[in-house]
């Protein structure tokens, strides 16, 4: 009597723990991954050792407020108004200082289209200023 052998031997990779062997392989390449924030340019900013105040005739004062509100001097004006009083009084004052100053809330269309402005008419002695009291603390939204 002949005996068949019903064992059949297959080449087979067993599989069922290479999720567990990429998971492990996953989290040590994410541990010992060595993460380089971006550094940017090596940017000294100068120290201010001593301010000069300039003269309030030497200065002229934009404000933008949280409606969009422009005002030149105390006086409200438009957009499409600024160049021509910057060249009236770059005219006058060559030495003139634009101080720029806009309201957090201020819409960002309105600042772009001021800013614009000052490059039109050539105000090259701009100034943006903050309130340095407020600098680091947040304003509290109503």
């Amino acid at each position: 009597m002949k005996f068949e052998k019903n064992q059949k031997i297959e080449n087979k990779v067993p599989t069922s723990s290479m999720a567990d062997i990429a998971f492990l392989l996953l989290i040590f390449f994410m541990v010992t991954t060595i993460f380089k924030m971006e550094d940017g340019l090596p940017v000294t900013l100068p120290r201010v050792e001593t301010a000069q105040k300039q003269k309030r005739e030497k200065i002229m004062n934009i404000w933008i407020d949280g409606g969009g509100n422009i005002s030149i001097n105390d006086k409200i004006t438009q957009v499409s108004q600024i160049e021509d009083i910057l060249l009236t009084m770059l005219s006058e004052r060559p030495d003139l200082i634009v101080a720029f100053m806009a309201d957090d809330r201020a819409p960002y269309g309105v600042v772009s289209d001021v800013m614009e402005e000052l490059k039109d008419a050539n105000a090259i002695r701009v100034s943006f200023t903050s309130d340095p009291k407020s600098v680091g603390a947040p304003r509290r939204r109503q």
